[in-house]
């Protein structure tokens, strides 16, 4: 990248630099100079024409560098959509990741019928739980689609500190609860629905640039993954209103061992496994509408 003139040349120089170390080396380029030049990609793509300065040829060099020390794209701009939204994000909570859309959508669906089928007479009243919020995605998703009162818990200050910064900018802090605690442990009353995206991977399995940058309190799933599913799903019994529903994001492998543990809590549940797009499980639900 010495002799970088125009956008399309810089964009193809970067793409090969990362190619190497980057399973979307074009797309991550394009990020990185559009967010050097304050363009959507649109715009960057439109005008692959237009030459650098030599100041955006430096700073887009120095991102290109960090991207090819495998430091994700979303930390080195600053912020990353997930469910049409765009969420202020640094090293303090997670990246979101496409694959919890899933989580959204069926927390969603889920949500629905159980308001239908409860005693609460509107969804102002209707309590959600998002346990491990992080930087507040999926509660902020939640609240963006539904006017439902919704509880984000974490037991980490900094990562709550992300999750107002990004229910702010969503309008929605009247109405997502940032909650300081461990799992289940700080709600004060039953929820309708529960959601979480739990800590679940084995540290020593995961990509070198996810297991160097991002939070570790926030992956840490214990030498099988299922640590903490053991002392959420011990917890839910007495945090989940009966008749309603809780959501788990699971890893790919994971669905057969957290819905047993699930049923071991919720005996007379039904307990589903729900896939990603690549057919991979991702989703466990528990409907506890059967014990009502």
């Amino acid at each position: 990248m010495d002799n970088l003139t125009t956008i399309s040349q810089a964009l193809a120089s970067a793409t090969s630099q990362l190619r190497a170390t980057s399973e979307t080396p074009r797309l991550d380029a394009e990020l990185l100079l559009a967010h050097i030049l304050t363009w959507d990609r649109v715009r960057l793509l439109a005008e692959g024409r237009q030459s650098l300065t030599a100041a955006q040829a430096a700073g887009f060099r120095a991102l290109v560098a960090r991207r090819a020390a495998l430091e994700p794209v979303a930390y080195i701009v600053g912020h990353k959509e997930f469910y049409g939204l765009d969420f202020f994000v640094d090293r303090r909570v997670l990246v979101p990741r496409p694959e919890t859309e899933l989580l959204v959508d069926l927390a969603l669906n889920a949500a629905r019928r159980t308001f239908k089928r409860s005693n609460v007479q509107t969804f102002k009243r209707f309590h959600i739980a998002d346990i491990g919020t992080g930087s507040g995605c999926v509660a902020i998703a939640l609240a963006v689609h539904l006017p439902a009162l919704i509880s984000a818990v974490d037991i980490s200050p900094a990562a709550l500190e992300i999750a107002r910064i990004n229910a702010e900018r969503h309008g929605v802090i009247e109405r997502v609860r940032l909650v300081e605690g461990d799992l289940l442990a700080p709600l004060d009353r039953p929820v309708d629905l529960l959601v979480s995206n739990p800590p679940y991977t084995i540290l020593s399995a995961i990509d070198e640039g996810v297991r160097h940058y991002e939070p570790h309190a926030a992956l840490d799933g214990g030498p099988e993954g299922y640590d903490v599913y053991r002392r959420l799903l011990a917890q839910m019994p007495d945090k989940l209103r009966s008749g309603g529903a809780a959501l788990l994001e699971i890893g790919a492998t994971q669905g057969a061992t957290v819905a047993e543990l699930a049923q071991r809590s919720f005996p007379t549940a039904r307990i589903s496994i729900h896939h990603d797009l690549a057919g991979l499980d991702r989703v466990v639900v528990v409907d506890d509408s059967l014990t009502e």
